[in-house]
């Protein structure tokens, strides 16, 4: 597939994987193992999952704010989709793991795959935005991010530490519970692109309620 307009970002061998950064979350029933589900599903769908962080169970935001909290977590994955193949296989992946058309925005859901960080791309198209449009604003991203990579930083050089040193701790994040468990062992070796997500583990949960210090 021919990459959209308004992409940009390093050129690299045709079918070569970028490492990127996805986030999950559900708020309906066994919200573990929906989260579950989904990373042991992505790599049917061409996305292999290199790491996860912790789960969080955190405060609803948005335009739904009466709902049951979500578990959340982020995935360090590699695939060698393009943007909108990765978006349509995600997409999918979620109707197949029980999420219905038609959901009210930001309303109870089964399952949320987002898109958060593909390599160093840059992408303004109709379907989606690269950076996700919310990355830099959402505690319940930033936080589950930062435990697999402090270091992390959007294409355009924005730390993601810093961006979360700005958001309001009224939007809770708790400490939930340990990673998911992936289908396979990580790969020796760095990322295949390790620009905008080296999934480094950073040793701490920056800005949560870590085990540590008691978290739920």
């Amino acid at each position: 597939m021919a990459a959209p307009s308004g992409v940009t970002g390093r050129a690299r061998r045709r079918g070569a994987p970028r490492t990127g950064l996805l986030g999950l979350g559900s708020n309906v029933g066994e919200r573990r193992a929906h989260l579950q589900d989904a990373v042991l599903a992505l790599p049917g769908v061409g996305v292999e999952v290199l790491a996860s962080s912790s789960t969080y169970d955190t405060d609803p935001v948005g335009e739904v704010l009466d709902q049951p909290s979500f578990l959340n977590a982020c995935l360090c994955v590699s695939t060698a989709l393009e943007p909108l193949e990765l978006l349509a296989a995600v997409k999918g992946l979620e109707r197949r793991l029980g999420r219905r058309t038609g959901e009210p925005r930001h309303g109870p859901r089964t399952i949320d795959v987002d898109i958060l960080l593909l390599g160093d791309l840059q992408l303004h198209d109709e379907l989606m935005t690269l950076p996700h449009e919310q990355l830099l604003r959402r505690r319940f991203v930033l936080v589950p991010v930062l435990e697999l990579d402090f270091d992390a930083a959007t294409p355009a050089g924005e730390r993601l530490a810093d961006a979360l040193a700005t958001l309001d701790l009224a939007e809770g994040v708790r400490w939930a519970g340990p990673p998911l468990q992936i289908a396979q062992p990580a790969p020796e070796g760095p990322p295949a692109t390790p620009a905008a997500a080296g999934c480094h583990s950073a040793g701490s949960v920056p800005g949560g309620t870590s085990p540590r210090s008691g978290g739920k």
